[in-house]
């Protein structure tokens, strides 16, 4: 009979392997981001699963970091853990996020190189959070200490809330007010955003954000992370109107959106902003068409909101078509898009600007006088569509 010792080696001979190659397959996977925190608190070895997960991403903010770490820090609602993403910043901005990495609620997260777009961070951001509700809170923006103490019992009293959102101040760098945020949506409806209110999210996005970002904010905004998901998150090839996207989405999985009419959020307004620089270049005329039209193919708003969004966008689109500083192709790809949206928008382009002034013109073998028209100056696209050509041709507007 053999010893023990014989039969010990008998089963690590075959045993032993097969742990290896259990483990092998197992280093072998992916391993998603938040995944071991996960399973350290069910397990019981990390803290317990926060309530909201608070993600910062910065890009090169050192300017208002402090203020905007130390506004989330300051919440009196205290069950979060801090996400703090860094985009590959150049002005200091490392130094400054790692003043906080000795407290325990703090994640922080450096990419290697810049990834060349604000949504991209949003997703990552969410990816790793681990609580129920999720705070996308930007790097250059602020909040009252009572901001997640109003919103996040929103969503926890009734769990058809998507996302629950306040009144912002709109602030300069210099931390000066200049007035509410909302006051841009006062022709839409006077009253609207000055006081608390729930909506159905899908009557919303056909009153109102089928036109326009009503949720002008993110950082005003707390949502239920698992719906986020569930939308597939922020579309990463957008610049500008990824938020709006975004909101649209969750409100059209038919949950519900809330509001609080309590200025809770401060918005900064700067040279350095997204949104400065996406008009600057023409990107958000080109953002603004394309959440729109894909709004539509959603829903069907009434024709008395289609008609006023129609009338509305024109403003944006037409000197955007119109104007030489924006690369061709784009201007191209607006011109397309305002068709898809509005049947109307060639003749808006012709007419449009038929009251603007213009240098007379002599013709050398007439009397006649001619006047100069924008739309003859446009570019080869817009001609094209008009069906319009330079020279001779364009004695079609004639007075």
């Amino acid at each position: 009979m053999k010893s023990f010792r014989d039969w010990l080696e008998k089963v690590n001979q075959n045993v032993i392997p097969w742990r290896l190659a259990f483990c092998s397959n197992i280093l072998s996977l992916e391993i998603p981001p938040g995944f071991i925190h996960d399973l350290e608190s069910m397990a019981g070895l990390g803290r317990i699963m926060p309530k909201v997960s608070v993600v910062i991403p910065n890009y090169n903010h050192a300017r208002f970091l402090r203020q905007r770490i130390d506004s989330v820090m300051q919440q009196t609602f205290q069950d979060f853990e801090v996400i703090l993403l860094d985009d590959f910043s150049t002005d200091g901005s490392r130094s400054i996020l790692c003043e906080y990495a000795d407290d325990p609620r703090v994640r922080i997260e450096f990419n290697e190189k810049n990834s060349g777009s604000t949504y991209k961070q949003w997703n990552r951001g969410i990816a790793l959070a681990r609580g129920e509700f999720a705070w996308i809170a930007e790097s250059d923006d602020y909040a009252d200490k009572r901001l997640l103490e109003k919103l996040v019992p929103i969503l926890d009293s009734d769990k058809r809330v998507v996302l629950a959102y306040c009144r912002s101040w709109r602030v300069s760098a210099d931390n000066e007010i200049s007035g509410y945020l909302d006051s841009c949506l006062s022709d839409l409806n006077p009253r609207r955003w000055t006081a608390d209110f729930w909506a159905d999210g899908r009557e919303e996005c056909r009153n109102y954000l089928v036109g326009r970002n009503t949720v002008l904010n993110a950082s005003s905004v707390v949502f239920r992370r698992e719906v986020y998901q569930q939308v597939g998150g922020a579309d990463e090839s957008l610049v500008y109107c990824g938020d709006w996207k975004t909101w649209a989405a969750m409100a059209l999985t038919g949950g519900r959106i809330a509001y609080v009419g309590e200025t809770l959020n401060f918005y900064r307004i700067h040279d350095m902003s997204v949104s400065a620089k996406s008009k600057r270049l023409g990107v958000e005329a080109v953002e603004y068409l394309c959440v729109i039209r894909w709004i539509l193919q959603k829903i069907t708003p009434a024709e008395a909101v289609r008609k006023q969004v129609c009338e509305e966008i024109f403003h944006l689109w037409g000197p955007a078509v119109l104007s030489s500083r924006i690369p061709l192709s784009r201007r191209w790809a607006i011109l397309q898009d305002a068709r898809a949206i509005d049947p109307r928008a060639l003749r808006r382009l012709l007419t449009g600007f038929a009251s603007i002034s213009a240098p007379i013109v002599l013709m050398r073998s007439t009397v006649r006088v001619r006047f100069w028209h924008p739309v003859l100056n446009a570019t080869r696209p817009v001609r094209h569509a008009l069906g319009l050509r330079q020279g001779k041709d364009s004695s079609r507007i004639t007075k």
